[in-house]
């Protein structure tokens, strides 16, 4: 066994590199600044109660002027002053919001959402609700991203069982978020939801995030989305291969009778990627894990790197293949049949998995991220979440949980594949605190399954990122 410390991963701005992400846009800009297509506007629209749209509109004109550091700590990297939104600094862009983009909810509709006795029918009230005020604003209106503000009320009645709900309720799966995604998917245009609760200037009691943290996220998310680009990209190693990185993961249907292969195709370390939607698989009668034939991971490989082909008109030097279980022998005979017909002879196959082994510390702090416990050439636990000396601390709220990384077809070194997956947890623009666990292929593939639950089997379903986070 050998206990190291990989190095954080150095990530790419506008002007430099540095390895937190909010201090790089702060400092250098957003990376994709030297791009000529990208938007210097962005234009917001938002659904909602009146009260809900005039709190959202108090809170984007927060955000473009900055936000305060939260004065009590003295955790200055952790705890990082929002500098705001302008096209001269950051993220170099203009956020426009107007009337005309608003769309007005009726309290009535809302109260009588609230009063319904089942959740499934007050869920199904709800999406209908919002998405015929989406459906106008992407149909009518040249938005690029537009947000949703729920009222407290509505996104307790959706999300949470109440007292009298009925009992067939229980046999689908009713979530708010990821269907009304999937409702919206055609039309386009990507959403950001938020509770009115959490857009207000003050922070309440009992919250977790500071009112500069919550900007710092929403900010560059909203700009993600809007933009179809990326604020920051991971430093390119001229040394290496490059490579194309996959997720593969499941999702059960949302009655939980059978279970769906999802992927997570991240073409390049700049960012760049698409999604595709796996067959239905099997489930080992043993230990209840799915599974992948060998000629449904022939297809579902063939069939990114036929996409990646179309993107890039070129096949990538190397594949790497990120799985949330074990790789079974006709999983890899699928894979390594698909990747000999494309002539591609670099590749490694890599299960990211749950792990009951632990690191304790000699501090009062859990062990670093980026703790390294090689086990074997092919098996090791890696602590994506941890202490980080950026932060002077452990950024956590409870005991992190390391990953277990176990390789079955290798020609890259355990610990550079580490390094790999290290960097990965890094390129999701829907945080911008390092504390990421899942890197973005295996993070992206679990939440695409959750949403490609709801979408029809002959919708074509969107391909960015944006439309899932």
């Amino acid at each position: 066994m050998k206990l190291t410390t990989l190095a954080e991963p150095l990530l790419e701005f506008g002007t430099g590199t540095h390895i937190c992400p909010r201090t790089g846009i702060e400092n250098m800009g957003v990376y994709d600044k030297r791009d000529e297509l990208r938007r210097t506007e962005l234009r917001i629209g938002v659904v909602g109660r009146g009260e809900g749209i005039d709190l959202f509109d108090e809170w984007l004109e927060r955000c473009r002027e900055g936000v305060e550091r939260k004065k009590e700590s003295q955790l200055l990297n952790l705890f990082r002053g929002f500098g705001g939104v302008n096209q001269s600094y950051g993220f170099l862009t203009r956020l426009i919001n107007s009337p005309q983009y608003a769309r007005l909810l009726k309290k009535s509709e809302i109260t009588a959402i609230v009063k319904l006795a089942s959740r499934a029918d007050r869920v199904e009230r709800a999406v209908n609700l919002y998405y015929e005020q989406i459906r106008f604003l992407a149909e009518n209106r040249s938005v690029d991203v537009i947000v949703c503000v729920m009222p407290n009320e509505m996104f307790d009645s959706v999300t949470t069982a109440a007292v009298g709900d009925d009992k067939d309720d229980s046999e689908l799966e009713h979530n708010f978020r990821r269907r009304l995604k999937a409702r919206c998917m055609h039309l386009g245009t990507p959403l950001q939801l938020v509770r009115e609760k959490t857009i207000l200037i003050t922070k309440f009691a009992g919250e977790q995030q500071d009112p500069a943290t919550k900007a710092w996220n929403f900010c560059t998310a909203l700009y993600y989305k809007g933009n179809r680009t990326i604020p920051w990209r991971l430093v390119e190693d001229g040394s290496k291969l490059r490579s194309c990185y996959i997720g593969i993961g499941f999702y059960k249907s949302r009655d939980g009778e059978t279970v769906s292969s999802s992927l997570a195709q991240v073409f390049d370390e700049f960012g760049h990627g698409i999604i595709l939607r796996g067959t239905p698989v099997s489930i080992d009668k043993k230990n209840r894990h799915p599974f992948l034939s060998e000629d449904q991971a022939y297809e579902l490989l063939s069939d990114a790197l036929d996409e990646y082909d179309r993107a890039l008109e070129h096949m990538p030097a190397r594949i790497v293949i990120h799985k949330s279980s074990r790789f079974r022998d006709g999983e890899r005979k699928g894979f390594l049949r698909a990747l000999k017909e494309k002539g591609i002879r670099s590749k490694d196959f890599v299960a990211i998995t749950d792990t009951d082994v632990r690191l304790f510390s000699d501090k009062k702090y859990p062990p670093k991220r980026g703790t390294l416990l090689t086990i074997s050439e092919t098996e090791g636990v890696l602590y994506t979440r941890g202490t980080v000396d950026f932060y002077k601390t452990y950024p956590g709220q409870y005991v992190p949980s390391p990953l277990k990384i176990t390789v079955y077809e290798q020609d890259s070194s355990l610990e550079s594949l580490c390094d790999e997956i290290l960097g990965l947890t890094k390129m999701n623009w829907n945080n911008t605190q390092m504390d990421g666990r899942l890197p973005i292929t295996l993070e992206c593939a679990k939440k695409i399954g959750d949403i490609m639950k709801y979408v029809s089997v002959n919708e074509k379903p969107q391909v960015s990122y944006s439309f899932y986070m």
